[in-house]
């Protein structure tokens, strides 16, 4: 994968399994992660502030986070974190293998046909990553082909209530094409989110471990790579997949525009909320970016870690065949 093998003797075979195997190791790990962070980001209430106890900020944690099981017990509580695990498991790894395994086949025609294009515009020292990082963002933005699916993981894990009682296959009826709402805004935290993402990887085995074979990286190597690939693509990400998420989070009925959401959220809840997961930690006294990347980044580094190992391995075993 690009970052992850950069190696066209990589099969295809080898690409969709090793992704495949990320997406599914990362839903079985961190779905609950996600739907924290989900629901931290479509929440409109006030966590914190001039008035509010700190006892009063960890209620209304309690019920955003857990929703209608804010008041059981501690296991009904974890439970409450897997809704719409069926749709969650669709997307989550054909997301992954899309993602982690189809940007080596954009990094591979870049680089058979426009190679020397890029030695033009940035140099051959920079070049191979610069084609790393551009073609993890040209997937990134067809990554929205997928949006009805990752829609779906959205409803079920913010607006449970809503969907309550209906099938996957029931509010895909009703909800049409409704579903690719928020499609531009999807791109334009993509394209960006992506090209860091894989270009960071790159950097880090290009320049601080000289790699010239990234497929050659130890699973130490893909490690470090993937947490500085991770953080760089959360950081230039964060606001529009607040955005994101509040859109997909509506109900056909009550959708609202991208520019309207923005608006609102300047207006009534500050430039904050386009943090809300960063928001979540001030309470514990905890600032900046770092917790953002805390609650996202994890999932993030463990699935392009182990895409990063297991393609190349995968390759290896089949060859062998």
């Amino acid at each position: 994968m690009s970052p992850v093998t950069g190696n066209s003797k990589d099969s295809t075979t080898a690409r969709l399994l090793g992704s495949g195997t990320s997406g599914i190791l990362e839903l079985l790990g961190f779905h609950p992660v996600d739907t924290v962070a989900k629901r931290l980001m479509n929440n409109k209430q006030k966590i914190y502030g001039s008035g509010i106890t700190t006892t009063q900020s960890l209620g209304h944690l309690n019920n955003i986070i857990f929703k209608d099981a804010a008041n059981k017990g501690t296991f009904s509580k974890y439970l409450s974190l897997f809704p719409g695990l069926g749709a969650a498991a669709g997307y989550k790894i054909l997301q992954r293998m899309y993602k982690f395994g189809g940007q080596p086949f954009v990094n591979d025609y870049l680089k058979n046909n426009h190679k020397s294009s890029f030695n033009t515009l940035f140099g051959e020292k920079h070049s191979k990553t610069i084609m790393h990082a551009t073609a993890g963002s040209v997937i990134g933005i067809g990554e929205v082909v997928l949006l009805p699916l990752d829609a779906l993981k959205i409803k079920f894990q913010v607006s449970q209530a809503e969907y309550a009682g209906k099938g996957v296959f029931q509010i895909i009826r009703e909800e049409g094409f409704s579903l690719y709402r928020g499609a531009s805004w999807t791109a334009a935290r993509n394209a960006p989110g992506s090209f860091a993402l894989f270009g960071g990887s790159a950097v880090v085995k290009e320049h601080l471990f000289q790699l010239s074979d990234y497929s050659k990286a130890t699973f130490y190597q893909n490690f470090i790579a993937s947490i500085a690939g991770a953080i760089t693509s959360i950081t230039v990400s964060a606001p529009l997949d607040v955005i994101k998420t509040r859109i997909q989070a509506r109900t056909a009925e009550n959708a609202l525009g991208g520019w309207v959401i923005v608006k609102e959220m300047v207006v009534k809840e500050g430039l904050g909320s386009f943090f809300k997961v960063i928001l979540f930690f001030t309470v514990l006294k905890i600032k900046g970016l770092t917790p953002k990347i805390l609650v996202v980044g994890p999932k993030l580094i463990f699935s392009f870690t182990v895409a990063q190992s297991l393609i190349p391995l995968f390759g290896n075993m089949l060859d062998k065949k």
